[in-house]
């Protein structure tokens, strides 16, 4: 019921958007996340947007990523700049109808839904 798109192989600096849109059926979502997973790591949050506007970044990525939403079209965008190779990882998007609080946005159990993922790979 999330789609995420727009992955790929880059070089290291270069940049990537991905995209996230929710099905028809999912209605109201209140938080949406990008998380990603790299080879033998643990999932990790990199961005939280909530349908009020409010946006959380991990550190690792602060000043290089922008998380966005277009509500009307259930979706959600991860603008990727600077890129490095320690963002090599598969990218999920995530999402629940209530507001997650914020010791909670790490842990893949607070969403109710997931993306298959998307592979991005930088290059050094």
């Amino acid at each position: 019921q999330l789609q995420a798109s727009g992955g790929g192989l880059v070089q290291a600096g270069g940049s990537l958007r991905l995209s996230c849109t929710a099905s028809g059926s999912i209605l109201s979502i209140y938080d949406m996340a990008w998380h990603r997973q790299a080879p033998g790591k643990q999932r990790e949050l990199v961005a939280r947007s909530t349908s009020s506007g409010g946006t959380n970044y991990a550190d690792s990525v602060k000043g290089r990523f922008t998380i966005s939403r277009d509500i009307a079209k259930n979706a959600m965008y991860l603008q990727m700049n600077s890129l490095k190779s320690e963002d090599t990882a598969v990218y999920y998007c995530a999402a629940k109808t209530q507001r997650i609080i914020h010791s909670m946005l790490g842990e893949p159990s607070s969403y109710d839904y997931w993306g298959q993922g998307t592979l991005v790979t930088v290059s050094s």
